[in-house]
């Protein structure tokens, strides 16, 4: 097959997992997080904030890549980890281990095709250095069969689209393993939001006004043909800028501005959109706030304090976010919180699988 047209066999599908909605005993969530000993895990929990299971991994974790039709989640490495381990997600046992080729390292997030044949991971080529999308084939056994290009610099997250398309948060920040998490390119940083078809071929590529050129496209999600995305701010750390951007095909990006986004201290940790898809939340683990605004118009709504808010997904209620102690499971009007036991410390994904 051309390598080129390997992913074209996939077909839209952005439901749950048919097997979360088979197995009564399948988390509803899986996130990263460590302990005080600095032990650090993969959790899978539950609706109601049970834990389901815990795993131990070789380093920090941040978000998971799931599966569209098997019980199998990818937990990926931190930046700059090399690692992502495949596990089942009915009990928390490891399949089997991914990790990145030499002259590579994994950046946190990945995605299946619609018919879950293949999975792709945002990788940085840092000698070269070039945003890559790893490509592994989990009908064997998820051997690393071809790459291609993210079209920009640190690939951060990728998500399917309905359409079974992807989009690649391009983050713009050069890094490298020798300078740990140093940031090698503030002055010439140019973030993309990027789209490509379900072949892999890039289709579209949207950059950000000079103005928000150092505001980093980190975490974004998707609703319909709206893409919303949180921003990591890189600039003069005294100004204000908007932390929250939407786009739409063939539009330039639409920055949203909100009266409490200096409450996040320039960082936007999650983006999530409500599970009746009307409202978005946008996290601020180190300011411990959360922002709300309409998904239709981009308004801010009033947001709320929740410490160390970090993770977010759709719930029952709207949404569920991990916080200092468990999770809190609401929207912009009401919030009920659910602990967890474990004496946990959330990494900025909660990922939905049920």
């Amino acid at each position: 097959m051309d390598r080129r047209q390997f992913l074209a066999t996939s077909t839209a599908f952005l439901a749950a997992p048919a097997w979360a909605e088979a197995d009564a005993g399948a988390p509803a969530y899986v996130t990263a997080a460590s302990r005080p000993d600095g032990s650090t895990w993969i959790v899978g929990l539950s609706a109601a904030g049970t834990q389901r299971f815990a795993f131990p991994i070789p380093g920090r974790g941040h978000a998971a890549a799931l599966h569209p039709s098997r019980a199998e989640a990818i937990a990926m490495a931190r930046r700059p980890g090399t690692f992502a381990v495949v596990m089942d997600c009915t009990d928390g046992r490891e399949i089997t281990r991914l990790a990145s080729p030499e002259g590579r390292h994994f950046y946190g997030h990945g995605a299946f095709t619609a018919d879950g044949r293949y999975l792709l991971t945002t990788e940085n080529a840092y000698d070269v250095p070039e945003g890559r999308l790893g490509v592994w084939d989990a009908e064997a056994g998820y051997a690393r069969v071809d790459d291609l290009p993210s079209g920009g610099i640190g690939p951060h997250e990728i998500i399917r689209l309905a359409d079974g398309g992807f989009c690649v948060a391009n983050g713009g920040i050069q890094t490298h393993p020798d300078y740990e998490r140093r940031m090698l390119n503030i002055p010439t940083m140019r973030p993309n939001l990027t789209y490509l078809s379900e072949a892999g071929q890039i289709d579209e590529s949207v950059e950000p006004p000079e103005a928000m050129r150092l505001n980093s496209i980190r975490h974004i999600a998707a609703s319909g043909a709206q893409v919303a995305i949180a921003l990591q701010w890189q600039g003069n750390p005294l100004e204000q800028v908007p932390l929250m951007a939407t786009h739409r095909r063939g539009e330039a990006l639409q920055y949203h501005d909100h009266p409490e986004t200096r409450r996040l201290k320039q960082y936007a940790g999650s983006i999530a959109l409500a599970v009746d898809g009307r409202e978005i939340v946008v996290t601020g683990p180190k300011g411990g706030h959360v922002i709300f605004f309409d998904a239709a118009s981009g308004s801010p709504i009033p947001g709320r304090d929740l410490e160390v808010a970090a993770g977010a997904a759709p719930a029952a209620e709207g949404m569920a976010i991990t916080v200092a102690g468990g999770l809190a499971f609401g929207d912009s009007r009401s919030s009920r919180f659910v602990p967890v036991p474990g004496d946990w410390s959330w990494d900025n994904h909660l990922v939905v699988i049920g």
